[in-house]
């Protein structure tokens, strides 16, 4: 990743894409935090160094950009949701920069100062101080006066700014056309927009710690699978003393202990880690009080796509009535209603299970290891992102707040799928 974002510096930004493009290809840059501060900062690249002076040249471009990506790494749901993230803040502030070229003095909004210069991308203290994207709760747009609609028939309602999902291409409508664009303005909105995105996914762990002693109680056994990062973190912020029981699957184990510096950091706080294999998950489950799972993503119907053997924990502990608790940031949410396990489950290398000296095995027995899999939503019980916890329901209204609707119905993956 740090090689990649050095390389950005003095590389033309085509061949900067179709690096990014090999890198994921390769899996050289993987994981859901990885791949979607990737996909911002090249995104970033386009914004800034290409030559466009239209909003749809500008949407087109990000969204051919974006396919491409998605196309690199299919199973990645957060390129997609970056890029979707991105085409709706183009949108919001191409509409508010058409409202203010558009408003006259019997607008409901105050024009500017008719001396007042136009935003550059060197000289942002003059500009208002926009809301982060975490907390903003939908699009913030600036309002015009029913008169001044009716009085001028070039400009066109605010919903059809937003664009409307296209039936039979998979793509976004552009805009309306008829409507000046500051092209320099936008440019520094625009990039000012994915920076806070990118902010807002570096912030996402700190976030979810402050939620860890609100679900770990003084006492509790805590089942972990493979936990990543953020689980880690999740559970060494935590000042009470808990029990945590880490899943192991026996073809994993070795003699170096993978788990020691969370073992260590829980021993500091009175809490202990106790390893427990995979083939007696039922016999555990009944010391069990809660379950954490850590979302590589989540869909829109509350699946999530997780590490392989994830899903055996989340049925054992559903059979037992467990709750199973999911971290994961918003950025993870993705509006696409169309991934299926088939897209969720990746097939790797089956070597750490029978290698070519089990002849009689190998010509005869087909084996397939399972790198990432899907967990259905009626496994689940709470979700917790960075913006607190949420049911299944809920999860319709955060992406709403975060993704338009033009964006929710594009299709990045075209052939993938089919």
């Amino acid at each position: 990743m740090d090689k990649f974002l050095d390389s950005l510096k003095g590389r033309p930004v085509d061949a900067s894409i179709d690096y990014l493009v090999s890198l994921l290809k390769r899996r050289q840059i993987q994981g859901s935090e990885s791949c979607a501060l990737a996909t911002a900062h090249i995104l970033l690249q386009v914004v800034a160094r290409d030559k466009w002076s239209d909003v749809n040249q500008l949407l087109e471009r990000v969204q051919t950009v974006g396919r491409k990506l998605v196309a690199a790494s299919p199973r990645e749901l957060t390129i997609g949701n970056v890029v979707r993230r991105i085409l709706g803040l183009i949108r919001d502030e191409a509409q508010e920069d058409r409202n203010d070229a558009n408003n006259d003095g019997s607008s409901d909004v105050l024009p500017e100062p008719p001396h007042s210069a136009p935003l550059k991308l060197d000289s942002p203290p003059g500009k208002p101080i926009r809301p982060t994207m975490a907390s903003a709760l939908g699009s913030l747009t600036r309002t015009q006066s029913m008169f001044n609609i009716l009085a001028d028939p070039d400009v066109a309602p605010s919903f059809l700014l937003d664009g409307t999902p296209a039936a039979s291409s998979g793509a976004s409508t552009p805009l309306a056309h008829g409507l000046a664009t500051n092209a320099s303005a936008l440019r520094s909105e625009v990039l000012d927009g994915i920076e806070e995105i990118m902010d807002e996914i570096k912030q996402v762990d700190d976030q979810l710690c402050g939620y860890s002693d609100i679900v770990i109680h003084p006492g509790d056994y805590v089942l972990v699978h493979k936990p990543s990062r953020t689980v880690q973190r999740f559970l060494t912020r935590s000042k009470r003393r808990f029990t945590v029981l880490v899943v192991t699957d026996p073809a994993t184990v070795t003699a170096e202990d993978p788990y020691a510096i969370l073992r260590k950091s829980l021993a500091a706080n009175g809490s202990t880690l106790i390893n427990v294999m995979n083939t007696g998950l039922m016999a555990y489950m009944t010391r069990v009080n809660k379950v954490i799972l850590s979302a590589r993503a989540i869909t829109a119907t509350g699946g999530i796509t997780v590490d392989a053997g994830a899903a055996a924990v989340a049925r054992a502990a559903r059979a037992s009535g467990r709750t199973v608790i999911v971290l994961g940031g918003v950025y993870k949410l993705s509006p696409d209603t169309q991934a299926n396990q088939d897209l969720a489950t990746e097939w790797g290398d089956p070597s750490r299970y029978v290698n070519f000296s089990d002849g009689a095995m190998v010509n005869n027995v087909r084996v397939k290891n399972a790198v990432s899999e899907y967990v259905p939503a009626e496994l689940i019980d709470t979700y917790i992102t960075n913006l607190g916890a949420h049911s299944r329901d809920h999860l319709h209204s955060i992406i709403t707040d975060h993704y338009k609707d033009a964006e929710v119905s594009l299709d990045l993956y075209g052939k993938i799928r089919k």
